[in-house]
């Protein structure tokens, strides 16, 4: 059975640092592109960014050069490295990863809370 599970979120201070990560076991990671959404209260949820099968990565304007996305196939496992927390990166952030074969074939994990505050 296929899951995906975050881990990582906290509450930290403005310029402090988190690392997500996300696991996937049950898949063939290395055939699905990894995405991080993130989603803010009242807000609808948005790409942070993804990287595909081949570590081709692309981030939301509001996270580059904060952020790093990567990957890790061998332990089925993508993390997401985020520098420079702003309040306004407050959000819980999702893991998804969709098939780089099919992509009607996709996951979620549960999420996870990431809260910057002074």
């Amino acid at each position: 059975q296929v899951q995906v599970v975050e881990s990582g979120g906290g509450s930290v201070q403005p310029g402090g640092s988190l690392r997500l990560v996300c696991v996937a076991p049950g898949m063939r990671f290395s055939d699905f592109t990894v995405e991080w959404y993130r989603q803010a209260p009242g807000k609808q949820r948005e790409l942070v960014a993804d990287i595909t099968s081949g570590h081709s990565t692309n981030y939301a304007d509001s996270v580059k050069g904060r952020f790093a996305i990567s990957r890790d196939n061998a332990e089925n496992t993508g993390y997401l490295h985020m520098t420079g927390l702003k309040p306004e990166d407050t959000a819980v952030y999702y893991c998804h990863t969709v098939s780089d074969l099919d992509p009607q074939i996709y996951y979620w994990g549960q999420g996870t809370q990431v809260t910057v505050s002074s």
